[in-house]
């Protein structure tokens, strides 16, 4: 479901209504005439639906977390935050951007449109820029052939099963987040998709490498043996970009998450 375009076809619907109320209808209802049943219940929304479309396209939008591709940073039911504008400011719908900004940078968390289902908003973390070369081969992450700089940091035991996974911490270009690796897991990418450029990429029975084109990206999950990524489905376009993920603000099942987002 395309939230976006739902809330700009409410905005415009409201807003006609708002505008023929305020230049017409209005000016010939008597003063003490109650507003008909259309103004009561369509124009009278117009400015709510406009502060939150224009909040939800411009600043921030909130998303809930709704897989364990991104454990330990995020956990299912996570609801996060996502800044609209770090990356330039988009035309909300059609996403196109009309404002350069900052582009993204290795180890940011961020929201994409997926780019087998652009109605689909997906969140993995930054690993290849444009014009990198990215490999993963016994689950040991390179770039541009210098290899990704991790220490153990103990184990992860998952709530909701009965198995524990390495935890590592990894330094990924000014970041430093936790991963997870599943010693008992392939080291080979399984079920690898027909994506588009997937002649920029190398399969072999210990991982997978990847030169990224222009105005793409590589992201990959920080559950490393338990995401699907640009490992399986390819780069994501710059044109495919929401934004950045920055904050939890809340968790129904553990209310210690709040603005634990790292």
């Amino acid at each position: 479901m395309n939230f976006a375009l739902i809330l700009f076809l409410l905005l415009v619907a409201t807003g006609i209504l708002w505008l023929a109320d305020k230049l017409y209808a209005k000016k010939h209802r008597q003063p003490d005439a109650p507003d008909p049943w259309w103004v009561e219940y369509g124009a009278s929304f117009f400015p709510v639906i406009l502060a939150v479309f224009f909040l939800r396209s411009f600043l921030v939008e909130p998303f809930k977390i709704p897989s364990g591709s991104m454990i330990p940073t995020l956990l299912v039911g996570d609801y996060i935050l996502v800044n609209k504008f770090t990356y330039g400011i988009r035309l909300p719908v059609i996403n196109k951007k009309i404002v350069d900004m900052n582009e993204p940078q290795r180890g940011d968390v961020m929201v994409f449109r997926y780019p087998e289902n652009p109605d689909l908003d997906y969140i993995k973390r930054v690993v290849g820029l444009p014009g990198d070369t990215v490999e993963y081969f016994g689950k040991r992450l390179k770039i541009n052939g210098q290899e990704v700089p991790t220490t153990p940091d103990g184990k992860y035991v998952h709530a909701d099963r009965l198995y524990s996974s390495e935890r590592l911490k990894e330094e990924l270009g000014p970041v430093t987040h936790s991963i997870l690796n599943d010693e008992d897991k392939p080291v080979f990418v399984p079920q690898v998709k027909a994506f588009p450029m997937r002649d920029h990429c190398t399969y072999t029975n210990s991982g997978v490498r990847c030169t990224v084109p222009d105005g793409h990206y590589f992201m990959m999950g920080d559950n490393r043996d338990d995401s699907s990524d640009s490992r399986v489905w390819g780069f994501v376009p710059e044109e495919n970009i929401v934004g950045k993920a920055f904050f939890i603000w809340f968790n129904f099942n553990d209310l210690s998450r709040v603005g634990s987002f790292k």
